[in-house]
């Protein structure tokens, strides 16, 4: 085998757990992107938050710029409390901190961005940098959908969601009988 042979079989080799992460990275975030915006913008519907989202919308373009800092910020404690129970020990407890205030912390900045995102982008600067990291978002992501590693991955997301979709199908949720049990427990209360 020549060295040039060789040096591609390990380049292939070590590359492949690489792309394999970053597949199933690309999947959790475009996932949790999307979903969790949804679910801030359903909470954003109370009358509380409504009222701050409308501040947050009237905000000038360096103010919705600081605003979009802050959840960044507020992270930060939190993960040197989850590094402090993992160095502790208590690693379990650590790992949910950190994936808890990944998915917290994705929530609030999808949600926060998607309202000062037009401010935002009245900054020249915060434009053309913003389409840099999407241009590039863009090709990385071109890069990985195209590896037989994410394709194989989202077959299956895909598959696994629509087998989940089926189960269920035609069954109350959860929380939906126990607001049905609710509403009529105080329907009875009242009669």
């Amino acid at each position: 085998m020549s060295a040039k042979v060789r040096a591609a079989w390990w380049k292939r080799l070590l590359t492949w757990p690489f792309l394999l992460v970053a597949a199933v990275v690309v999947l959790v975030e475009d996932w949790l992107w999307d979903d969790l915006q949804r679910l801030a913008a359903a909470l954003g519907r109370l009358p509380i938050l409504r009222r701050l989202e409308a501040w947050i919308g009237r905000l000038p373009p360096y103010g919705a710029l600081c605003l979009f800092a802050v959840p960044s910020l507020f992270l930060v404690p939190v993960k040197l409390i989850a590094l402090y129970l993992l160095s502790h020990g208590q690693a379990t407890t650590g790992i949910v901190v950190v994936v808890s205030a990944k998915v917290a912390g994705t929530a609030l900045v999808a949600r926060v961005f998607s309202l000062t995102k037009p401010k935002l982008l009245t900054l020249g600067w915060f434009a053309w940098l913003y389409g840099k990291v999407v241009a590039f978002k863009a090709r990385l992501y071109g890069a990985i959908h195209a590896t037989p590693v994410y394709r194989a991955a989202h077959a299956f997301s895909v598959r696994l969601r629509g087998r989940l979709r089926t189960w269920f199908a035609g069954r109350p949720g959860f929380l939906r009988r126990r607001y049905e049990v609710a509403k009529r427990w105080v329907r009875a209360r009242k009669r």
